[in-house]
């Protein structure tokens, strides 16, 4: 589990192919405090630790990226010098400072506007119909690894439209402050909106 609070911003340095995909991730991150075995969230995406630097010397971290995790991400995400969103996994006693998030993407979506508001910036992102459900006003979503408000939605026949609010801290702690229009971002909507979907489901069976 993860809470969305991005607490480091990691880069690719290597891709190796083999019968998955690994990638070695530069961090900031004592890696002598990582367990192999342990799980971090790369924008997004909840990955386990394979290998990682040893003590004294700079940061790094190795994971391997499925073909289905890929096939479901953001396409140029698994390549070098791509800069990620890293979190580590919660512990028991932290605190929540985001909302619930799982690690497992649910969709991507696409940046449509990117518009200054003070210092601020608003962001418009289409969703694919199939999560457009799951969005609503005031409510959380992850876009990238990074739990955010959702300030207002629009819905469409095939798609919707939601902007969120990205303050100037978050354009610098996390990649939020670099998206452009056009851009793929990878989308885990609430989990608590999920379960609630699936209650909605049954009770119409039932009645």
């Amino acid at each position: 589990m993860f809470t969305g609070i991005i607490t480091d911003i990691g880069r690719i340095d290597r891709v190796e192919t083999r019968g998955d995909t690994r990638v070695v991730v530069s961090t900031t991150y004592d890696t002598a405090g990582i367990d192999l075995g342990a799980s971090i969230a790369c924008s997004g995406v909840c990955l386990t630790v394979v290998d990682k630097s040893p003590a004294g010397a700079p940061g790094w971290f190795a994971v391997d990226v499925s073909g289905e995790t890929i096939a479901r991400t953001a396409a140029d995400q698994w390549m070098q010098g791509r800069r990620l969103n890293l979190e580590r996994a919660m512990k028991l006693g932290d605190e929540l400072g985001g909302h619930i998030v799982t690690g497992h993407v649910d969709g991507l979506a696409t940046i449509v506007d990117v518009d200054p508001e003070g210092d601020s910036k608003r962001i418009a992102i289409r969703v694919p119909a199939d999560i457009a459900p799951f969005i609503a006003a005031k409510g959380s979503v992850t876009v990238d690894g990074v739990s955010l408000t959702v300030n207002t939605v629009e819905d469409a026949a095939d798609a919707s439209l939601f902007s969120i609010n990205v303050i100037p801290h978050t354009q610098a702690m996390t990649t939020l402050g670099a998206l452009v229009p056009g851009q793929a971002v990878n989308i885990e909507i609430d989990v608590l909106a999920r379960y609630l979907q699936r209650m909605d489901h049954y009770r119409a069976k039932a009645g």
